[in-house]
């Protein structure tokens, strides 16, 4: 599922909206919904709140299905499309959790809490790079993982000094972080 498709959804669903009253609430309920669902996907939210979103806009199809506004024809579709988005994020957790179950290691040295830590395969290579160059930057670690923002890698970078496994050095455009 890519993001111009659930662009392209949602302009659908305010296409689909456009034959409703001018003033009718559910219209702007509706694609306030389908607005959510676009946000929670583009800012990878948890799969479980995409659903619920999802969720609640099939019902909303199904109270403006039976108020004839629009073909049925419509809803039929915008739900069939979103049921296929359940579906598929259902697939990528389902993939997810199987790679991170295969990939992640207990780690146990350097670890000051009595239970070990379980890190994803980025966490891991982050290490790695560490131990390799003793010190880096974000920006090094973005030519590294090309396809992730550098947002995320600081969120990598804060589990992993929460972790008490990497410290950070510098301030504001020199930070550094290095190896415990």
């Amino acid at each position: 599922m890519d993001r111009d498709y659930l662009i392209k959804l949602t302009l659908a669903v305010y296409k689909v909206t456009k034959g409703f009253p001018n003033k009718e609430p559910l219209k702007f309920l509706i694609r306030e919904k389908a607005n959510q669902v676009l946000a929670d996907f583009i800012l990878e939210s948890k799969e479980k709140n995409i659903q619920e979103n999802i969720d609640v806009l099939n019902g909303y199809f199904e109270i403006a299905e039976k108020q004839d506004w629009v073909d049925q024809l419509n809803f039929l579709v915008l739900k069939r499309e979103y049921n296929e988005v359940i579906k598929e994020l259902e697939d990528n957790v389902d993939k997810i959790d199987k790679k991170e179950k295969i990939s992640k290691k207990t780690l146990k040295s350097s670890n000051p809490h009595p239970d070990p830590i379980l890190l994803n395969n980025r966490c891991e290579r982050i290490l790695d790079v560490l131990k390799e160059k003793e010190k880096a930057q974000i920006w090094e670690f973005k030519k590294v993982f090309p396809e992730v923002t550098k947002r995320t890698l600081r969120r990598d970078f804060e589990f992993l000094l929460k972790q008490r496994l990497v410290i950070r050095a510098g301030e504001n455009n020199n930070v550094y972080y290095m190896l415990k």
